[in-house]
């Protein structure tokens, strides 16, 4: 548990100060810069005060299911579901609510186990099924990246479709005409046959894979840039299967950016270190479970009215493709 004393250092301020900064004391003679520099300290130590903390139990918010849309080991192989789990893991910590965690089966899990907890976190896609399973049996319900297609349950995601455009738009303003995807028929493929249709550049350069895996990137890739199109920019689904499109290119005997830019979503950790290093679309994927726990305590506080919340993504740009400032 941080205390006020890590945040007082971290800001170089006395313990006295950031309690009465963080407990909103208006008689406080402090300057603004210096208060927001508390809150920004204590937002990134992940820091809960005791009226927060209790906030929680008073609200009879003591017990959160995790319940994943992957298995265990898919979990681990994809580092943008395990930080949104981290998001709701640790802003849960922070406000003493014990968490459980529940991974896709082939069969429903133990209804128990949702109707023990006082809210459930649903982490990404579920199926019809699965969304009217989960609503019948969860005290309160949320879901994480993803949001169904009704106006009943809370939801906080990515807004993948804005993201798509922001790269796709970017990406021609370096210059880039020619630019397939790989990946499935979310938002984001939906937007960039949309998109490219509408810049007058679409040419049947799709591939669906939503594998999500370096394997599935891998192949898509061989396979499309195996036809000897010409193709001059690479879009996919996610970071993983750039890690596989990048084995097929150098197989294939390109190199990237030269003969072809590669860019993609999510910000993994290995992004920066791939060679060249990754150009992407940076997703809050904890921000997305940090929201998540704060749309449980509203519900269970008494909040009718479902709340569907998107958060902003980043273009972040490396080495794979050319350089916005050197066009």
């Amino acid at each position: 548990m941080v205390t006020l004393k890590e945040i007082a250092q971290a800001v170089g301020v006395s313990t006295a100060t950031v309690s009465r900064v963080l407990n909103f004391d208006s008689t406080l003679s402090v300057t603004a810069k210096k208060r927001q520099a508390i809150i920004e300290a204590a937002e990134r130590l992940n820091y809960a005060t005791p009226r927060n903390r209790n906030r929680a139990n008073q609200q009879g918010l003591s017990k959160v299911a995790l319940v994943h849309f992957l298995r265990p080991d898919q979990e681990l192989i994809d580092p943008y579901y395990v930080a949104l789990r981290l998001g709701i893991e640790s802003r849960c910590a922070a406000l003493k609510i014990e968490t459980v965690k529940v991974y896709h089966t082939d069969s429903m899990p133990d209804a128990n186990l949702l109707q023990s907890a006082s809210g459930v976190i649903a982490i990404g896609r579920h199926q019809e099924l699965e969304i009217a399973w989960l609503k019948r049996h969860a005290r309160h319900l949320v879901f994480a990246d993803f949001a169904p297609d009704d106006d009943d349950a809370d939801s906080v995601q990515g807004d993948l479709g804005a993201a798509m455009r922001k790269l796709l738009g970017a990406l021609v303003d370096m210059g880039y005409r020619h630019i397939a995807y790989l990946g499935g028929n979310d938002a984001r493929g939906a937007t960039y046959v949309n998109w490219m249709r509408e810049a007058d550049l679409f040419d049947e350069y799709l591939v669906r894979d939503d594998s999500g895996t370096e394997e599935g990137g891998y192949r898509a890739a061989r396979a499309l840039l195996g036809e000897g199109r010409k193709i001059d920019a690479l879009v996919l689904f996610n970071d993983n299967m750039a890690v596989g499109a990048y084995r097929a290119i150098h197989e294939l005997g390109l190199s990237i950016p030269d003969d072809i830019a590669v860019a993609s979503f999510n910000d993994i950790s290995v992004a920066q270190f791939m060679n060249p290093p990754l150009s992407t679309v940076h997703l809050p994927a904890e921000e997305i479970g940090e929201t998540a726990v704060e749309l449980l305590l509203e519900r269970a506080g008494g909040r009718e009215l479902a709340k569907h919340i998107t958060l902003a993504s980043r273009l972040i740009w490396r080495g794979s493709t050319r350089h916005p400032k050197a066009t």
